[in-house]
């Protein structure tokens, strides 16, 4: 098997850069177009992943910083048994609690507890601004690597999506360069092919 030599890769690979009678503005076009296209794609995909995994990670730090842990009492005992489940349950029943805040309120809600838990059981809870329980926020080790593969998604599709655009755009210039071949050769053939019967 016939290899290239190290030195004719380069030169190949950069032809449409080099001034020679066969190249055409098309071919300089298409260059500059593969060429821009892999730059955008790297640092297009960089810097759309550094942006989404930025965003991520400030809307789950002010998450965080939006809600607060306390201690609630149930006020009745828990159901001993969960609810004919639809798929979705996590073998545990809802159960009235109570629990005094930083001001002195008093709120009452609904928490999710063990089945059975009996009255006067503590639990902990999390609840924003307004009393009200909300779901526990992000641990900081699930913020992480919910940002790294928001970042690493988002590079992936706006690199992928570049790289396309790139390659219709090539897939353009190839059509029209074969176009130009063809009404050339429409010019050029028959005196080519008389030449050619003349020397036969």
């Amino acid at each position: 098997m016939t290899r290239t030599p190290p030195e004719t890769i380069t030169p190949l690979r950069l032809w449409r850069w080099r001034r020679n009678p066969l190249r055409r503005h098309g071919d300089l076009v298409e260059g500059w177009v593969v060429l821009l296209t892999w730059i955008f794609v790297v640092l297009g995909g960089a810097l759309a992943g550094y942006a989404a995994a930025s965003s991520v990670d400030s809307t789950l730090a002010d998450r965080r910083d939006q809600v607060h842990e306390v201690r609630a009492v149930l006020t009745g005992p828990a159901p001993k048994t969960p609810p004919a489940g639809s798929g979705y349950d996590d073998d545990r029943v809802w159960a009235a609690v109570r629990w005094t805040d930083g001001k002195g309120a008093v709120h009452t809600d609904r928490a999710k507890v063990s089945p059975g838990t009996a009255a006067g059981s503590t639990v902990t809870l999390w609840t924003d601004g307004t009393g009200r329980t909300v779901p526990p926020p992000a641990s900081l080790a699930e913020a992480l690597l919910q940002t790294v593969l928001t970042g690493v998604l988002v590079a992936q599709i706006t690199g992928t999506v570049v790289w396309a655009s790139g390659r219709l755009a090539c897939g353009s210039l190839v059509r029209r360069r074969l176009a130009e071949w063809d009404e050339e050769w429409k010019r050029v053939g028959p005196e080519w092919r008389r030449l050619s019967g003349g020397r036969g």
